[in-house]
């Protein structure tokens, strides 16, 4: 073996023996420290109006269950506010009663179509009579029942007329009434394709009317502004010919707003 071959052997023993003989380094207590986890991002999720324009990507049942329950929360809730056992929470509870509803459907019109699986509608025996609970909430919103709407906003040059949020309401619990029966009686395509069918072609429309009335009542009385042209107004008048009467302020103030649990903006 050539010296050359002998050095190269012998380098590594050297260092090592070397190194043995070094005192040992004391690492900072930052090195030792377990070292943070490290994770890996959350997914995003869609949002859910998102998600339900797409039926394949949700469950049906799900998605019938939620509905279901938020309409048949909303025909509670209007039953037990027309008994009139708390009149000064009424409106502001109509208000939010109203408007959870249209949350509910909002997320039917967003959903894609509802196809039944029968050709003809099942039979549901006689409709569900909301006459009682028509009048218990006219006498209930007697002062401020009655308000001026306009059906269609894109048609031009149609005249306001006069419709009641007592009638808006009863029309709407009759017709989610419908749904809940073939609900109910296990027919949950039938049930869904009822509610968004009429949410176009009826209680969509009827409860955004009595919604933006609410809205507007209670605006008019928290920020002091008289309604100066509503009371009076009646749904059997032809509006062409009689002009709609005045309302005082004040009295809007001490016979609606108590009442009606409404408080005035100071």
């Amino acid at each position: 073996m050539s010296k050359k071959q002998q050095e190269k052997s012998t380098k590594p023993e050297t260092k090592a023996a070397v190194e043995s003989t070094e005192p040992e380094a004391t690492l900072a207590p930052e090195v030792l420290a377990t070292p943070e986890p490290v994770f890996a991002p959350e997914p995003i999720i869609a949002p859910e109006s998102t998600v339900l324009l797409h039926a394949s990507a949700q469950d049906p049942d799900s998605f019938a269950v939620q509905i279901s329950d938020q309409i048949e929360s909303f025909i509670v809730a209007v039953t037990e506010v027309a008994k009139g056992d708390e009149p000064d929470s009424a409106v502001p509870f109509l208000l939010l009663e109203v408007s959870q509803l249209l949350l509910a459907g909002g997320r039917l019109g967003a959903h894609e179509d509802i196809v039944p699986e029968e050709r003809y509608e099942p039979d549901l025996g006689p409709e569900r009579d909301v006459d009682d609970l028509r009048e218990r909430l006219a006498a209930m919103l007697e002062p401020i029942d009655v308000y001026s709407e306009v059906f269609d906003p894109y048609e031009p040059r149609k005249a306001p007329v006069a419709c009641r949020i007592s009638d808006d309401l009863a029309d709407v619990v009759a017709d989610l009434s419908h749904g809940l029966a073939h609900y109910r009686a296990g027919r949950t395509t039938e049930a869904l394709w009822w509610w968004q069918f009429s949410y176009f072609s009826n209680w969509g429309s009827t409860a955004s009317g009595a919604l933006r009335a609410l809205q507007s009542l209670v605006a008019h009385v928290r920020l002091n502004q008289p309604l100066e042209d509503l009371n009076g107004l009646d749904t059997d008048e032809d509006l062409a010919e009689d002009a709609l009467a005045e309302a005082a302020g004040k009295v809007m103030a001490e016979e609606i707003a108590g009442p009606l649990g409404l408080r005035s903006v100071q």
